[in-house]
């Protein structure tokens, strides 16, 4: 399989002295920005892309949002822009359209007006813990796994359904609508498809199986939504959208340079990536490292109930008649972000690029152990109260071990959920399959392989993600094959451990003290502490001021 990062109008001139082959686009709606790519049915080739940053806002500790509005116009962007690197022709033989998105991401908006009723809380926000907390405190035993067995999940503030009853509780706008029966709920993916296939004039109200599974009001066995979760949650079950398989058509695009290209094709970022792998047989897996880390296994047929901290979710299902595939999936809050956390927050990298040739230039953390546990721990732990800590620091240390550090960090992330996925499954990974923005990082990849004693395969097409849900969206309207013998293939470039593993061992078993030491940190609502430090420095626990809010409501 081979990749064209731009679009070239070489591969567009040979194409045309034959006949075409036909292209399927994605739009890949993620944390940190948008991206629409367009993919050759056969040799699953980039023929042209463009990519959008999206704007966080960080109103308060532990809030992360972001403007559902400017998320939909980034969308519109991208398609524009990608289209205008491309011949008319060729925008004529696009077949198809597919979308994948940050899945757990929450949005509420108005089905008359077509307007956001208020930002889009982000997967990884911590204001619902208080809604987290009394939730629990209404379970038998006050158990945080008491609705596991329907929906593969723990009760946290990461997933949709405590953030629409904060929402709910929160939001007089959110609570009327509802009220009055205007309100519809959706992750990203839901709201893309809504407006993108007409809005309040007839956009069609989905969302699929995958996506669904996060939202905390699933029934992963009936894979339905669940009367009795959603009576736990008090969410009523009419603003919920229509449930749909992973690859059939949902509608068509209503307007721009694709109107009326069928939208066939829905995946939460991480199954999409486990189909863009080609991790279709039980046992294999993936590893994705975007602002967070998310390794899944495919469990096949059968959803597999971890007793070891990790969640159980709908990988996919491929067609209307199509079985579910499940996967066991370990998350990670903090990755990438560590990165942008570095950069943006502390300056001690001007780019993202930089922290591999810092940490190269050390070669060592000198005993240095970061825990980024910026929004809690997730998985193995889920444990809100989690705070980031370096531990470790002596006069020697200087950033390039902070950076080195850093990397180490989403390293030993990977593999406790490793550790914790061999032990559910009892059949250890032989090798790793990764893909995602940092595994451009050549270092990090050779501290994952030597931290997890293990070779990692990165594949020389890095665009897994779009690619995967380009496939379910080609296989609904019957341009892309997914019959095995049919899939593309890919030679993966592979990293083999280079240290011994009594060495391995040491150094996670340090990052495992560390990880101890960031356990309970935080109290459940530390906004009183912050609001009296916020009067005195001027918004900012530490007098920096804090970033412009977004506007609870945007026009079109």
């Amino acid at each position: 399989m081979k990749v064209n990062t731009a679009h070239t109008n070489g591969s567009l001139q040979e194409e045309s002295g034959r006949a075409m082959d036909p292209l399927v686009a994605a739009i890949d709606q993620g944390t940190s920005s948008t991206r629409f790519l367009v993919f050759n049915a056969k040799t699953a080739e980039v023929v042209s892309q463009h990519q959008v940053e999206i704007r966080q806002s960080f109103q308060k500790e532990g809030w992360v949002e972001e403007d559902p509005m400017e998320i939909l116009q980034s969308v519109y962007e991208c398609m524009e822009r990608t289209c205008d690197k491309m011949s008319p022709l060729h925008i004529s033989n696009i077949k198809a359209v597919g979308v994948t998105n940050q899945r757990e991401t929450t949005v509420v908006w108005d089905k008359d007006t077509g307007k956001p009723l208020y930002n889009a809380i982000v997967w990884l926000d911590l204001r619902t813990q208080s809604t987290v907390e009394r939730l629990i405190n209404k379970t038998p035993g006050q158990n945080k796994n008491y609705l596991k067995h329907k929906t593969g999940l723990p009760i946290s503030t990461y997933f949709s359904a405590v953030k629409l009853r904060w929402l709910m509780d929160n939001v007089e706008e959110v609570r009327e609508a509802v009220q009055s029966h205007r309100a519809m709920f959706g992750t990203v993916d839901a709201w893309l498809i809504w407006c993108l296939t007409g809005g309040k004039d007839g956009g069609v109200h989905c969302t699929d199986v995958s996506n669904a599974s996060r939202t905390m009001l699933f029934n992963i066995h009936t894979l339905d939504w669940d009367p009795e979760l959603c009576r736990y949650f008090d969410i009523p079950m009419e603003i919920l959208p229509k449930l749909r398989s992973s690859s059939e058509v949902y509608g068509s695009l209503k307007s721009g340079s694709l109107a009326g290209v069928p939208i066939s094709g829905c995946l939460g970022d991480q199954s999409a990536a486990l189909v863009g792998q080609m991790c279709f047989q039980d046992g294999q897996a993936k590893n994705t490292y975007g602002t967070g880390c998310f390794l899944l296994r495919n469990t096949g047929l059968k959803p597999v109930m971890s007793d070891h901290g990790l969640l159980t979710t709908v990988a996919y299902q491929l067609g209307k008649d199509a079985p579910a595939c499940y996967a066991l999936e370990g998350s990670v809050a903090i990755a990438g972000a560590v990165v942008r956390w570095l950069k943006d927050n502390m300056g001690i990298v001007q780019s993202t690029s930089e922290i591999e040739k810092l940490a190269a230039a050390v070669g060592t953390s000198y005993g240095c152990y970061f825990v980024p546990a910026f929004s809690g721990l997730y998985a193995p732990y889920w444990e809100p109260s989690a705070r980031g800590i370096i531990c470790g620091l002596t006069q020697f240390t200087n950033r390039n071990h902070l950076a080195f550090a850093a990397l180490e960090a989403v390293c030993f992330q990977a593999r406790e959920i490793l550790d914790a996925m061999n032990k559910d499954t009892g059949l250890p990974l032989a090798r790793l399959q990764v893909d995602g923005g940092m595994t451009s990082n050549r270092l990090l990849m050779q501290l994952q392989a030597d931290i997890l004693c293990i070779p990692v395969d990165r594949p020389t097409m890095s665009e897994t993600t779009a690619l995967g849900v380009a496939m379910a969206a080609g296989a609904a309207v019957g341009v892309w094959s997914l019959t095995p013998g049919d899939l593309p293939t890919c030679i993966p470039e592979t990293f083999h451990p280079q240290i011994n593993t009594d060495e391995s061992e040491f150094r996670f078993a340090r990052w495992k003290k560390a990880v101890q030491k960031a356990m309970d940190w935080e109290t459940i609502e530390p906004i009183s502490y912050n609001n009296v430090v916020n009067k005195k420095m001027n918004g900012s626990p530490w007098g920096i001021p804090p970033p412009s809010p977004l506007p609870s409501r945007a026009d079109p």
